[in-house]
């Protein structure tokens, strides 16, 4: 049996899809392709979601359909560009949105059956329109407009820490160990945060100090899971209800007793792109942030680029999907996965030092309130992938923030149902909404070298 993964010395490592492999063989050797049968798997998961949103729709927006006008305001105060507002009629747009989403139910449908993908852009589609009938419908006659860019800035501003554990996830598992101390790092990257900038009054220190806070809570996790063979989901546990309690015993006995001293921290200013900051709905949202969001794109478009278009990301995919033949060519497997599982949680930590220099502001008791395993959630729903794994978190972010807002406006929506709906998009995400999820074949599994 040939390795999946093939190659001369330590830098020619390939990582080859079986799959593949099949495909080159048959178009090489025709004949080759007899007797072999062709396994499908159909998943059904994407079409009987479509068809759920879609019965939620006309139930919501036709049965207990709201009469009345929702108006959508797209542009602050402070925009240079000025665009109208946006207003509809609530009970026919809700039945239009109600047609078009069973319409969609039906095409997830027609495509598993004919043993088709159901593409991801067809979720996303599903999505806005969804989300677009549901306001229309809680805004119908209200007082208030839906302020669109308000909105969206709230909804980026709550998935950063999440798109940074979801970056740490990623790495992590693809390397083959599952982080599920993303909360712990992301706790003790805010608590180490404040401290430091509030001794030192330079929030770049605390920065820097929360990132080396994540990766020793990534030591911890990496010695024992990798060296001495601890089941890896255990010590991740462990190690988020140690820093929880850690963090609660020092913020109760030292902060909050000298918390001018010691937990009153800087926050970095907002920077405004030129021209960028001014581009109406994308630059309130992506363009009039602080610093620690903008490393955020860059460590976004750097992880995805290093995972599958270096060499390193080359050789941590092999050892996440195939340690034994990784070490075959020369990969130190445990040495790799250490290293690795430390960088993760440094990149964590930039996320929880966003809690206390760029939002919060003081630290408080368990302040991430569970983002850890959310971010944990986005990677299962990005299926491994840095941008499909930040889309994920940038939803979460939103489910979040859209309970504020329509707690704003008087929603007819109970505010304890809002309260839920983050982590009711949380079970949908890891059910597998969007299909079939497979995760890196090594992920949880200690190597013990033969």
């Amino acid at each position: 049996m040939s390795s999946p993964i093939t190659g001369s010395g330590n830098l020619g490592v390939e990582v080859v899809d079986p799959g593949a492999v099949s495909s080159a063989t048959q178009h090489e050797h025709p004949d080759s392709s007899k007797g072999l049968e062709k396994t499908i798997v159909k998943s059904w998961k994407a079409p009987i979601g479509y068809a759920v949103f879609a019965l939620i729709a006309l139930l919501l927006f036709v049965i207990l359909g709201r009469d009345g006008l929702s108006t959508f305001t797209l542009s602050g105060d402070n925009d240079l560009i000025q665009l109208p507002d946006v207003v509809v009629v609530a009970r026919p747009t809700g039945l239009i949105v109600t047609v078009l989403l069973v319409v969609i139910a039906i095409v997830g449908f027609l495509l598993v059956r004919v043993n088709r993908r159901v593409p991801l852009w067809l979720t996303a589609v599903l999505g806005v329109l969804f989300l677009f009938g549901f306001l229309a419908w809680a805004d119908a006659g209200a007082s208030l407009p839906i302020q669109v860019a308000g909105l969206l800035v709230g909804s980026v501003s709550l998935s950063v820490p999440l798109i940074f554990g979801a970056l740490g996830g990623v790495i992590s598992e693809r390397v083959g160990v599952v982080n599920v101390a993303i909360e712990g790092q992301l706790l003790a990257g805010a608590f180490m945060a404040a401290v430091v900038t509030s001794v030192t009054g330079l929030p770049v220190l605390g920065l820097i100090t929360a990132a080396i806070a994540g990766a020793l809570v990534s030591f911890v996790l990496a010695a024992f899971a990798i060296k001495y063979l601890v089941d890896q989901v255990i010590v991740g546990v462990v190690l988020n209800v140690l820093v929880i309690g850690l963090t609660n015993f020092l913020f109760s006995q030292v902060l909050s007793k000298n918390a001018e001293i010691l937990n009153s921290p800087v926050r970095f200013d907002r920077i405004n792109i030129p021209l960028l900051s001014e581009i109406p709905l994308i630059g309130p949202t992506l363009f009039r942030q602080t610093i620690i969001v903008y490393l955020m794109y860059i460590a976004v478009a750097v992880v995805f680029f290093a995972l599958f278009h270096t060499k390193w990301g080359l050789r941590v995919r092999a050892v996440g999907e195939h340690p034994q033949a990784a070490d075959t060519v020369g990969i130190n497997v445990n040495g790799t996965r250490f290293w690795n599982v430390m960088l993760a949680g440094a990149i964590t930590g930039l996320g929880g030092a966003y809690f206390t220099l760029g939002s919060v502001g003081a630290f408080n008791k368990e302040m991430t309130a569970g983002a850890g395993y959310i971010a944990l959630a986005a990677v299962i729903f990005g299926q491994w992938d840095p941008i499909r794994a930040t889309l994920a978190a940038l939803l979460f972010g939103f489910a979040t923030n859209l309970q504020s807002s329509l707690g704003i406006i008087g929603s007819p929506v109970p505010s304890e149902f809002m309260l839920m709906l983050p982590y009711v998009l949380t079970i949908f995400a890891v059910a597998g909404l969007v299909g079939r999820s497979r995760g890196p074949a090594a992920s949880g599994k200690p190597y013990i070298k033969s």
